[in-house]
């Protein structure tokens, strides 16, 4: 397997297929489902925020707050996290005090008080990536869900930082069962709306922009299998990307903490918004309906887009224009 581009980092990668079930992550021996229900018209209503576990600072705890105040007025049903859950360097172990000073300690409204589905980051891999994955961490909080990832860089040019890929070894046979395990998923599902979330960037304007790997190997199997939506962090921004080949739209939520980074890259798809700070993103989604709105650090709405499915029929495959 070809190992280009040395922006390209590890990426967290889960699938979901929203509505009968959050399908998080992969694991050495297939998908994990996680089961989390709908309201009871059928609804789901979450936030999306990324790269944030830096105890407080940058903006992270401001970020949080309003997090709270959307959570409690959308009535959110979970949260999700793209990735880089502690800076700079992941937890030494699960009695690392940095995961309440980065989590517990800061996403303490009531409203934020339910489910956290989280992927792991680069960041994440710097550290001890078993302690996120622990058990014991859901004994200190219980709302910390995080499973094993989807590791794409970084693992033969780590430069000076030691990653701990326990578990996703030998590389290359752990990715090619789980693009296969995912392809399966994915086939199987009946979901109305299906979304991949995961840490790294498919297409993006931002600083770290396309991540060719992805390009490569991900995408080709989120496109036979007519996914609607991926989420993902990595990029320390809000943005919405619209493939011109595919109805894939492409939605970065990394802007839980540190940002500005002052970078733009235009790519081959259309940029339908792009800022270049802190913020996070909600997502209310029913069976006819996807809605998604982009907040910054003070809670002002910076841009909303929904799909629409109110015709819908499972499309088998899709067929670019020529």
């Amino acid at each position: 397997m070809a190992r280009r581009s040395s922006r390209a980092c590890a990426a967290a990668m889960a699938t979901a297929a929203v509505f009968a079930l959050l399908a998080a992550t992969a694991t050495a021996t297939g998908l994990v489902r996680v089961e989390h229900p709908t309201k009871s018209d059928g609804s789901l209503s979450l936030l999306v925020v990324g790269d944030w576990g830096r105890k407080g600072t940058y903006n992270q705890s401001r970020v949080a707050e309003q997090m709270g105040k959307v959570g409690e007025k959308l009535n959110i049903d979970f949260v999700i996290s793209t990735g880089d859950n502690f800076y700079e360097d992941g937890l030494t172990g699960v009695d690392d005090q940095a995961f309440e000073e980065s989590f517990t300690d800061i996403y303490t409204a009531k409203s934020l008080q339910k489910p956290w589905y989280l992927v792991l980051g680069n960041h994440d891999y710097r550290g001890d990536v078993l302690a996120q994955l622990s058990p014991v961490l859901r004994k200190i909080d219980q709302r910390f869900l995080c499973m094993r990832s989807f590791i794409l860089k970084y693992w033969t040019r780590p430069k000076d930082h030691h990653y701990d890929w326990r578990g996703v070894a030998p590389r290359q046979k752990y990715i090619t069962n789980l693009l296969k395990d995912m392809d399966e998923a994915m086939k199987k599902s009946t979901a109305k709306w299906k979304i991949a979330v995961g840490h790294h960037t498919i297409r993006s304007v931002s600083d770290h922009g396309d991540t060719k790997e992805l390009l490569q190997l991900l995408l080709p199997v989120l496109k036979v299998n007519s996914i609607d939506f991926y989420i993902n962090g990595h990029d320390h921004c809000l943005e919405h990307i619209s493939s011109r080949d595919s109805p894939i739209q492409y939605l970065t939520s990394g802007g839980g903490s540190k940002a500005w980074r002052g970078v733009f890259q235009p790519n081959s798809d259309k940029l339908q918004f792009f800022y270049d700070g802190q913020g996070f993103m909600s997502l209310q989604i029913n069976q006819d309906q996807a809605d998604f709105i982009f907040y910054d650090v003070s809670g002002n709405i910076l841009y909303k887009w929904s799909k629409s499915k109110a015709n819908y029929l499972q499309p088998s495959t899709y067929i670019t224009e020529a």
